[in-house]
């Protein structure tokens, strides 16, 4: 256990994930991480949701609940353990942006929520910027995660980079209750602003209702990525389903 720096709940959640190249993917990542594949293909992930009952250091009370999107991939950090790393975060609330300190890339926009009979639809805008987004999604009946479910949804700690530095935020959360979904519309630009070519193919959708008491862990530099980097940028191949806590 860790002395959490930050509680919150994920709400609502929608996770759309694209199947890439692993090279395609690599490319993008710093030294001392390595993509991490599922039968041979890296992944990507657009996942809006809305952070409720946000509790920042030296905050009395909660924040009000607001909207926020990552598009993240898959990966191994130097000691071959798997985590997430985000291409990019959109969030509506500026009180996030401090986390740009150790490295999160967040970009204040326009983000909302709007539900209508039997679906969702998220929308976002970055702030001075061309890319953005529109979800609509129709949730369905629960499931029982498959192996490459719990893989896309099993990660217990974030890589960020600053000042030549890997850092990592480890997390704590219940298992994420998945449910089927279907997509009726999905726009965005947000993967092409990040380096890779616009998805093609039909993505794999999850829908998540949430988890509530989500820990999030003091980020803490890890020292050894300098002196020991991830060596060539080779992909990792998935070897366990995960699902456990580190």
């Amino acid at each position: 256990m860790y002395v959490p720096e930050l509680r919150a709940d994920w709400l609502t959640q929608t996770s759309v994930h694209w199947a890439y190249s692993p090279d395609q993917v690599q490319r993008l990542l710093p030294d001392g991480l390595a993509v991490d594949t599922f039968d041979g293909s890296a992944w990507v992930s657009l996942t809006p949701f809305v952070m409720a009952g946000v509790r920042p250091p030296g905050f009395r009370t909660a924040l009000r609940p607001f909207a926020e999107t990552n598009l993240r991939t898959y990966v191994r950090g130097p000691d071959g353990r798997d985590g997430l790393w985000f291409l990019s975060l959109e969030v509506a609330t500026p009180v996030m942006l401090a986390a740009r300190a150790v490295g999160m890339p967040y970009h204040l926009g326009r983000l909302r929520l709007n539900r209508h009979a039997g679906g969702l639809e998220y929308t976002g805008a970055r702030r001075g910027g061309r890319p953005r987004y529109r979800l609509a999604v129709r949730p369905g009946e629960p499931i029982r995660p498959s192996r490459r479910d719990v893989w896309l949804t099993s990660r217990w700690r974030a890589y960020t980079r600053r000042c030549g530095v890997l850092w990592e935020t480890p997390v704590e959360h219940a298992p994420w209750p998945l449910r089927e979904a279907h997509v009726d519309v999905v726009e965005e630009s947000l993967v092409r602003a990040a380096g890779l070519p616009a998805p093609t193919d039909a993505p794999l959708v999850h829908f998540s209702d949430g988890v509530r008491e989500v820990r999030l862990g003091v980020s803490h530099p890890i020292r050894s990525a300098r002196a020991h980097p991830a060596g060539p940028r080779a992909p990792v191949a998935h070897r366990t389903a995960g699902g456990k806590r580190p």
